[in-house]
């Protein structure tokens, strides 16, 4: 069987991807995705018509913060942070991650 492309994320689990990526210090958008990649084993890929609207959303949301910076090449980049509110979020998201993946496997052993 071919390996598959990268399976569909359920809504808001990309914004819990996002908030733990970020929980680990700020990033741009290009090292935001590739830390979503390498933490899953290169299991899922993070486009940019997905990450870009999720990022506009939790800084809209208040959950992120945003400031321009220079990149490892140089480049000028947005730089997102995430803030007091955005850890509040993924401590809620987590915990709904875990009752739903827990549930799932429930029917999936039955």
């Amino acid at each position: 069987m071919a390996k598959s492309a990268s399976p569909s994320l359920l809504q808001g689990t990309l914004d819990l991807l996002v908030l733990h990526a970020l929980g680990r210090g700020p990033m741009h958008g290009y090292a935001i995705a590739q830390t979503i990649h390498l933490l899953s084993d290169e299991v899922l890929k993070v486009e940019e018509g997905s990450l870009y609207p999720a990022l506009y959303r939790l800084e809209l949301d208040g959950a992120i913060s945003a400031r321009w910076g220079l990149s490892e090449n140089n480049r000028k980049a947005k730089y997102y942070e995430i803030t007091r509110r955005g850890r509040k979020l993924l401590a809620e998201h987590q915990a709904t991650w875990t009752r739903l993946s827990v549930a799932v496997q429930r029917v999936l052993a039955r």
